[in-house]
């Protein structure tokens, strides 16, 4: 997998990640809306964490900055 991601879109993912998990933990997003969004911020995390989105693949996304 060559990565797509660049640092800015990872570091975006990533405090995205990290406030949906202190919105659960905290209480304030609870039930079937707390487990949607605890799956989209592991995605999240996940993605930002090995530089690969999936869905960027076939849209030929990416948003790492150009070799010169």
């Amino acid at each position: 997998m060559k990565k797509n991601m660049g640092n800015l879109d990872r570091g975006i993912r990533i405090v995205v990640a990290v406030i949906v998990a202190a919105l659960i933990v905290t209480g304030t997003i609870s039930g079937v809306l707390a487990v949607i969004l605890g799956v989209l911020a592991a995605v999240f995390l996940l993605t930002s964490l090995i530089g690969f989105c999936p869905l960027y693949a076939p849209f030929g996304i990416s948003t790492c900055p150009r070799e010169r």
